[in-house]
């Protein structure tokens, strides 16, 4: 017999659609975060986090039979993530799972996930470590 995927333990699609709409609630009134969305609407990165989300985490891929591979990185290289970036995201999706009220394995999991990839995607450095590095 084989353990629950994460996604089947929080409950599947529906966690991860509250978790990402309580995200981009956040976003949509955040002066850092939503100038980094050009579509007046944040229906379509809405999608495109909740599908990637639900697939990371056991769910089904229809991200990648969407878009390809994830490749987190590149997909992010257009926008300018300093560490205030990072952390208006990290406040903004800690919210989101607060309101999810997990028991504390799954929270814990998921929230480590998260400050992990919020880490992973920075691509900006401050100007004086910058300046440090052009020398």
């Amino acid at each position: 017999m084989t353990e629950a995927s994460f996604y089947e333990r929080v409950g599947g699609a529906d966690f991860f659609t509250a978790l990402v709409d309580d995200f981009y609630a956040g976003v949509a009134t955040d002066d850092i975060l939503r100038p980094m969305y050009p579509d007046a609407e944040l229906s379509a990165a809405n999608e495109r986090l909740r599908l990637f989300l639900i697939q990371y985490w056991g769910g089904p891929s229809t991200y990648s039979e969407l878009r390809g591979h994830p490749r987190l990185r590149m997909r992010h290289a257009e926008f300018k993530i300093d560490a205030e970036a990072r952390d208006r995201w990290l406040q903004h999706m800690m919210a989101a799972v607060q309101n999810r009220h997990l028991p504390e394995p799954l929270n814990e999991e998921l929230t480590n996930y998260l400050v992990q990839v919020a880490h992973f995607l920075l691509n900006t450095l401050p100007d004086d470590i910058a300046a440090l590095h052009n020398r």
